[in-house]
C-alpha cells in the first residue's frame, strides 16, 4: 500500500487531522497557534540528561539563529513538541525543562520567526495526552547517547502511528532499523563502541565548542542570558556541565551529526509522497514488536512454560 496513491492521500489526510487535533489542544492549553502543515517534531519521554532533550534544544536554537540571520531563507516549518516528567529531586532535568520553556517563549514571541518555528512543552504528561501526541507526530526523537538506553518503547509507539524516527544506534532503535530498513530511519551520531573509545582516549568537549561556530553561538546565548533576561545566571549549570564538567553524555560530540541528520529530515519532508511512503513502511514494520510475540518468547526462552488452550465455548465463572 505504500505506493498506492489513493491510500497515500487518505493517510496524509488522517495525519493532518491528527495534527489539527493536537494543535487545538495546544491552543487551548498553551495559548499558542500552530501551523498544522509544519513538521511535528516530538520528543516525549522522561526528562533525563542521557535522553538528551538538551541536544534537541541546541538544534532548535541553531535553527532560530539561521532564520534570524537570513529571514528570507527557504525553511521547512517545524513545530517542536516536548512532554514528560522529571524526578522530584533531579535538579538538572528540571533546569532543562525551564530552558525548553524559556527558549520556547523567546522563539514563539519573535515576529521575525512567524509560524516557521514553534516550540511547546506540554505539561502533565499522561496516557490521555499521549493519545493525542503520538498520532500527530511526523518525527520521533530517540536521541539518547548510544549505549545508555535499555530498550525504549515510545519509539515503537511513534513508528506504529506513522512517525519517522531520528535516533542513535541505541536500544530498540537498532531492532526497529532492522525491521523497517536503514533507508527508512534517520540514524546519526556515535555508536556504543565509538562512545567507549572516545571516553577511553579522552573526550575534550570544549574542542567541539571551539570548532563549531553555530554550536558556540547557541551555548553562548544560553550562558549570556538571551533566554533568561531576568536572571542571566540561571542556566549557567547547564553550560558548565557541557564545557567544564566533561559533557558525560557527549552532546557536543554528536551535535554536528545530529544537525546534519535533521537537515536530511527537512529535505525529505518537502517530498510529501516519499515521506508518507516511509511512514507507511514504518508502521507496517512494527509487527515484530507485538506484545503477543514478546510474551511467547519470554514463555519459551525464560519461563519455560507452555500456553494453555482455552476452549472457545468456555464459560467465565462469576462470583
Amino acid at each position: 500500500m505504500a505506493d498506492d496513491d489513493t491510500f497515500i492521500s487518505k493517510w496524509q489526510q488522517v495525519k493532518r487531522d491528527n495534527r489539527k487535533r493536537l494543535a487545538d489542544y495546544i491552543f487551548k492549553h498553551n495559548c499558542l497557534e500552530i501551523n498544522v502543515d509544519s513538521l511535528f517534531d516530538c520528543q516525549v519521554k522522561r526528562i533525563h540528561e542521557y535522553k538528551r532533550q538538551l541536544l534537541n534544544v541546541l538544534h532548535i536554537i541553531t535553527l532560530y539563529n539561521r532564520i534570524k540571520a537570513n529571514p528570507g531563507m527557504d525553511f521547512v516549518p517545524r513545530t517542536f513538541i516536548f512532554s514528560g516528567k522529571a524526578a522530584p529531586s533531579y535538579f538538572m532535568a528540571k533546569l532543562i525543562i525551564r530552558l525548553i520553556n524559556a527558549v520556547a517563549c523567546t522563539i514563539n514571541m519573535d515576529p521575525d520567526i512567524g509560524n516557521r518555528l514553534k516550540v511547546v512543552f506540554l505539561a502533565n504528561y499522561s496516557v490521555s495526552l499521549a493519545e493525542i501526541i503520538f498520532p500527530a507526530a511526523d518525527l520521533s526523537e530517540q536521541i539518547s547517547t548510544a549505549g545508555t538506553e535499555a530498550s525504549g518503547t515510545g519509539n515503537m509507539k511513534f513508528a506504529l502511528n506513522g512517525a519517522l524516527t531520528i535516533g542513535t544506534l541505541d536500544g530498540a532503535n537498532i531492532e526497529m532499523m532492522d525491521e523497517v530498513g536503514r533507508e527508512n530511519i534517520f540514524i546519526f551520531g556515535l555508536t556504543s563502541a565509538e562512545v567507549t573509545e572516545l571516553r577511553k582516549k579522552g573526550y575534550d568537549s570544549r574542542s567541539y565548542y571551539e570548532h563549531s561556530p553555530e554550536l558556540r553561538k547557541a551555548l553562548d546565548m544560553i550562558q549570556e542570558g538571551c533566554f533568561s533576561p531576568d536572571n542571566h545566571d540561571i542556566f549557567h549549570p547547564i553550560v558548565d556541565s557541557l564545557l567544564n564538567k566533561g559533557d558525560y553524555y557527549l552532546l557536543l560530540a554528536d551535535y554536528a551529526s545530529y544537525v546534519a541528520c535533521q537537515e536530511e529530515a527537512s529535505n525529505l519532508f518537502t517530498n510529501q509522497k516519499e515521506w508518507t511512503r516511509k511512514a507507511i513502511l514504518n508502521t507496517a514494520g512494527m509487527g515484530k514488536f507485538s506484545s503477543d510475540r514478546t510474551i511467547a518468547e519470554y514463555a519459551q526462552g525464560i519461563w519455560g512454560v507452555e500456553p494453555v488452550q482455552v476452549p472457545v465455548n468456555c464459560k467465565v465463572l462469576k462470583r
